[in-house]
């Protein structure tokens, strides 16, 4: 279980902000990289526009299902103990390369400006062919405000199979990779298999969902889901890892034990978010297919943020919106809900902003309101993107190269996730893992 004590360990995390500012990567030569056929960039997405009407907000509304407590149970009984986050991370076994060590077209996919003062690619066993590719992350300074889980400092990244390619038992799979992140220099990591108990706890199947977006609060994980039905979230308990006892290409229960497709550990669900009105639209309106989310702990309580997942390069205008997350002890890492288990949203925009894959809002300081970052694909071409911070004011982007295109933003970036010990936003890439100063995309947008 975690220890708490948020108010700990400042002067070691004043230390590592002083390390990570004398080992910053020179990794500004991905620059190079962006040619001048890239000067278009995505439009300008604007002011943000408020939601007030209860119509505007009433889609939002979601609708808690968690696992009945007896269904978690009959499974630890079959499985055994679970194992917390600390045992995977001493069983790792993959390493992440520093980015010096990372190939040139691993580093290209890194962002231009603000360059990311720390990056890793992932071991080449990862990465071998494109099946897999991470989307996601979240870190322990999502979890506690100390940064640390127990004595740990960890990041997670959520990684989903393709749906058309490999092996036909494990398309469209999601995998969490918890990375140990204690020393900066040398980070290594373990898989475990996200899973949903089905048959009262009696088995589990396979979350087979593209993982946009992930936050680790308290001991819960919040998942983004499109698995084709209404929900839109998944609850994970990160007390509750299990371990397997065969190894096989199944998920679930197997002759023998349990298998999940060759993994050692899985992590079953223990709740759901759904949407009441069904599955998320495709139109403009209506219910919202959920893409990124992050956590904000500028708001009381502390609130989960989520953009609306739109086509990239479309005309729709996509919607970001707010759930607050619960005081209530007996619910950690719980979104807040009525006594019939509903959640609203407590505030609601919509933007111009197009295809975004990351989202995250910060309130600085005597700050009234909080500032929205959108991260997003350069429209239909391949190549960087681009990041953005909105307010109700307007917009504004970084510029990088000499054609001034805004397109300075990672190539094929994930979500966001702020580590507020740290002052960094941690992201990925379809090729590494990296972060970056909240400061520094401060004081690049012009």
């Amino acid at each position: 279980m975690k220890q708490r004590g948020r108010h700990r360990r400042r002067r070691r995390g004043a230390a590592l902000r002083a390390v990570l500012a004398g080992t910053a990567l020179a990794l500004t030569a991905a620059a190079t990289l962006i040619s001048a056929s890239q000067a278009t960039g995505t439009g300008d997405p604007g002011a943000l526009k408020p939601l007030t009407s209860s119509a505007g907000t009433g889609e939002l509304r979601l609708q808690e299902q968690l696992v009945p407590a007896g269904s978690l149970d009959r499974l630890t009984k079959a499985m055994g103990r679970p194992v917390g986050v600390g045992a995977v991370l001493e069983s790792a076994d993959r390493t992440l390369r520093e980015g010096a060590g990372c190939t040139s077209g691993e580093r290209g996919s890194l962002p231009v400006a603000p360059a990311a003062t720390r990056a890793y690619c992932w071991d080449p066993a990862d990465t071998a062919t494109t099946d897999w590719r991470p989307a996601s992350v979240t870190t322990s300074g999502d979890a506690d405000d100390d940064g640390l889980w127990g004595a740990n400092r960890v990041i997670l990244a959520g990684w989903t199979h393709s749906a058309t390619t490999g092996p036909a038992a494990e398309r469209g799979l999601a995998r969490v990779a918890f990375v140990d992140a204690n020393d900066p220099r040398h980070l290594a990591y373990r898989w475990v298999l996200l899973v949903v108990p089905v048959d009262g706890g009696r088995d589990y199947r396979g979350l087979v969902s593209h993982v946009s977006g992930m936050v680790w609060y308290q001991d819960k994980l919040l998942v983004t889901t499109d698995s084709g039905a209404a929900e839109a979230l998944y609850v994970y308990d990160l007390n509750r890892v299990q371990r397997t006892t065969v190894d096989g290409p199944a998920v679930g229960r197997v002759p023998g034990g349990w298998s999940a497709d060759g993994y050692d550990y899985v992590l079953p669900a223990v709740g759901a978010y759904r949407f009441p009105a069904g599955d998320c639209a495709t139109a403009e309106g209506g219910t919202p297919c959920p893409g990124s989310i992050s956590l904000d702990r500028g708001t009381a309580p502390d609130s989960l943020v989520v953009s609306e997942s739109t086509p990239a390069g479309s005309d729709r205008h996509a919607r970001l919106w707010r759930y607050a997350l619960s005081a209530d002890p007996a619910r950690g890492g719980l979104l807040a809900t009525d006594a019939a288990g509903r959640v609203d949203a407590v505030e609601a925009y919509r933007t111009k902003a197009a295809g975004i894959r990351g989202v995250l809002s910060y309130r600085p300081a005597g700050a009234a309101r909080a500032t929205w970052y959108l991260g997003h694909p350069p429209g239909n071409v391949e190549g960087h993107g681009t990041l953005w911070r909105q307010d109700a004011k307007g917009a504004k982007a970084a510029r990088c190269g000499s054609d001034a295109t805004r397109r300075c933003w990672a190539a094929g970036a994930g979500s966001l996730s702020y580590w507020q010990e740290t002052g960094e936003v941690w992201s990925v890439t379809d090729r590494m893992l990296f972060s970056v100063p909240l400061a520094s995309i401060d004081s690049s947008l012009g």
